[in-house]
C-alpha cells in the first residue's frame, strides 16, 4: 500500500512564493496527492503566486481527489463545520481542510497518508486524530536530511517564507534543521 503526501494550500503557497516549487516537488516525489477544494484553493492563489500553476493541470500532485458520495459529502460539511468552524454563508472556508482530513482518515484508499499544513488549527485536530502531520520546517528537515539542502539554505528559504508573509513555524537556529 502506497503512502500519500497531501499538502494543503498553505504549504503549497510557501514554496510557491520564494520561487522552490522544485524542493516541493523534490519531497513528495511520486506521493503528492490533493482534494478537489485544495486543488481550486492552488488554482485561485496561482493568481498571486504564478509559480503555483506549475502545479495545476501538472502531474506533480495527480488529478484532484473529489468526493462525491453524498453521505461523504454530508460528512466533509459536519468537518467543515463543526471541527474548522466552516461558516454556511461561506461554503469553501475550510472546505480543503475538511476534504483532506475526511479521506486520510475515513477512506481506505488514503488512509495512512501524511497531511502536511502550516496551519496550527488544523495540525491539532489532524495530530488529535493521529492523522500523521507534517509542517514546513518538517519538509525542510527532510530536505537537509537527504542532502537536498544545506541546513543554511534551509533557514534560508524559510526566513524568505516568512518575509513573504507566509504563516510557518520557524526553526529557532540552523542546527534545528539538522545536517
Amino acid at each position: 500500500m502506497a503512502t500519500w503526501t497531501f499538502p494543503d494550500n498553505t504549504v503549497l503557497c510557501n514554496f510557491a512564493a520564494v520561487g522552490r516549487i522544485d524542493l516541493l516537488r523534490t519531497f513528495l516525489g511520486e506521493r503528492g496527492r490533493w482534494a478537489e477544494a485544495v486543488a481550486e484553493e492552488a488554482r485561485k492563489s496561482a493568481g498571486f503566486l504564478p509559480d503555483l500553476s506549475e502545479l495545476v493541470g501538472g502531474e506533480m500532485m495527480g488529478e484532484p481527489i473529489e468526493v462525491v458520495d453524498p453521505a461523504h459529502i454530508r460528512r466533509v460539511e459536519v468537518i467543515r463545520r463543526d471541527i474548522f468552524g466552516g461558516r454556511p454563508n461561506q461554503p469553501l472556508k475550510h472546505l480543503g481542510e475538511a476534504q483532506t482530513c475526511f479521506l486520510i482518515h475515513e477512506v481506505d484508499e488514503w488512509r495512512g497518508s501524511t497531511w502536511i499544513s502550516d496551519d496550527r488549527d488544523a495540525l491539532d485536530f489532524a495530530r488529535f486524530q493521529h492523522i500523521p502531520s507534517l509542517e514546513t520546517i518538517d519538509i525542510m528537515s527532510h530536505l537537509v536530511a537527504g542532502y537536498e539542502i544545506t541546513a543554511a539554505d534551509g533557514m534560508s528559504i524559510m526566513r524568505a517564507m516568512a518575509e513573504a508573509d507566509r504563516a510557518l513555524r520557524l526553526p529557532a537556529k540552523i542546527s534545528d534543521l539538522g545536517g
